[in-house]
């Protein structure tokens, strides 16, 4: 009788599986494999605590540590840092490195008082003509200094920076010679109105210590304290990192991008008018300037080419005006495709005073048992003033110096500068009325 196989497959696995121990006490367990924690324990993965892994490069040598870019740059004669490094202008994460560690030095702000007079006087003047001597008299004017001194704001400046950035639909230099607005297709150039309400707002801001990022439809209130906050600052669509990449994937022979240091926090001009009002106090009757002065405030960084540098230089810009030359370069540069361009779109704001919020939490109200508690409240509600009323939901604080602390301080140094005739190229940094350091270290001072 001839009995066939059903399954020949499954009888030559069988018969192998026979003749292979292993494969047999393998099948015959079928358990899964071990879990994660179960496999921490394992002494294959464990290794004596003197032993350790040598993953050198061949020859011995581990590779070098990552370090920063140090790039190329020099100071102009107002403070300014300009650089025409190349790999600045080629690669957008060294640019943008560049910046944020430029950014950690903060511009210098001083308040310049100065006062001069005209005096006219009369002097005997000889002159020759025909071998006589004559000798008449004229007068002349001269203009006598009486005081000059400034005073170092900058010093109050405290905190890390607040990188920020225009709107979109603010008009602003977006890679090329004239202002525009929106970003990348959707740019167009600005309108005449659009740029000189935007010109008008920026000096508005300015003068009233505004912070960079506020535009020009922000109702401003004095019960609104809150603006000075740092919260949404990033205006434009694009981060600063992709307005470098912007920049670097430029081909423009002239392209030059610039990053704007700006303090905020103080109302200069109010400060500017108290100022002048201690100077007039003194009975000082002349010609009067009082005026904040910021240096130090844009990192500038230009094409790395010999007509960009050759630019950069004060002396050779002079010279190519003598020979008539620098207007066919202003004419290349604004009108040619591959001319110039420019990128003032962002920079770092530093705070002078700021308004930050706080943790809402409830005081203890140690008028409860009181009968005279509806009076209490009325009080505490006056004295918190109305300039400090936090909107609904969060509470405030102020942190910094206020423009008014600052004054107090100084108003006796400014009254008693002017009546002295004070003339100082170095920046006051201290009340005269200040105790100096070497009386405080005496016993019972």
């Amino acid at each position: 009788m001839l009995i066939i196989d059903a399954d020949p497959v499954n009888s030559k696995q069988d018969s192998v599986r026979d003749s292979n121990p292993l494969l047999a006490s393998s099948s015959s367990s079928q358990q899964p494999p071990p879990t994660f924690e179960e496999s921490v324990t394992d002494h294959v993965l464990h290794f004596p605590q003197g032993d350790s892994l040598n993953f050198a490069q061949e020859g011995g040598e581990e590779p070098p540590a990552f370090a920063l870019y140090d790039a190329h740059f020099f100071t102009s004669r107002s403070g300014d840092i300009i650089s025409h490094d190349s790999h600045l202008n080629d690669d957008g994460e060294a640019l943008y490195r560049f910046l944020l560690s430029q950014a950690s030095t903060p511009p210098t702000v001083i308040l310049r008082c100065q006062g001069s007079h005209n005096e006219t006087h009369t002097r005997m003047v000889h002159s020759h003509h025909n071998g006589q001597t004559k000798m008449k008299t004229e007068q002349y004017t001269e203009c006598i200094t009486d005081f000059d001194f400034c005073i170092d704001i900058g010093q109050h400046i405290f905190g890390e920076p607040t990188h920020w950035s225009y709107a979109d639909s603010t008009p602003a230099y977006r890679g090329r010679m004239y202002q525009e607005v929106g970003i990348s297709d959707e740019k167009r150039k600005a309108q005449k109105s659009e740029r000189k309400a935007a010109k008008v707002w920026d000096a508005e801001r300015s003068r009233r210590g505004f912070p960079p990022w506020i535009g020009s439809d922000y109702a401003w209130r004095e019960d609104q304290p809150y603006v000075m906050q740092t919260n949404g600052v990033l205006k434009s669509s694009w981060t600063l990192r992709q307005w470098a990449d912007d920049y670097c994937a430029s081909r423009k022979y002239l392209k030059e991008f610039n990053y704007h240091k700006i303090a905020y926090g103080w109302n200069f001009e109010a400060m500017r008018v108290a100022a002048i009002s201690v100077v007039n106090s003194t009975h000082y009757r002349g010609d009067l300037s009082v005026q904040f002065e910021t240096s130090q405030n844009v990192v500038s960084i230009r094409s790395h080419n010999r007509l960009s540098r050759a630019l950069s230089n004060r002396w050779i810009k002079f010279l190519l005006f003598l020979t008539l030359i620098y207007p066919f370069i202003w004419l290349f540069k604004r009108f040619h495709s591959r001319g110039g361009g420019r990128w003032d779109v962002c920079g770092g704001a530093y705070a002078l005073k700021r308004v930050e919020q706080t943790a809402n939490q409830t005081a203890p109200d140690i008028h409860a048992e009181s009968p005279f508690r509806d009076v209490f409240e009325i009080v505490d509600a006056t004295a918190q003033g109305p300039s400090l009323s936090d909107p609904p939901g969060r509470r405030t604080k102020v942190v910094g110096m206020r423009e008014g602390e600052w004054f107090r301080q100084w108003e006796g140094t400014i009254r008693r500068a002017v009546q002295n005739r004070l003339q100082d190229k170095q920046p006051l940094t201290v009340p005269d009325d200040h105790p100096m350091h070497e009386a405080l270290v005496l016993d019972g001072y």
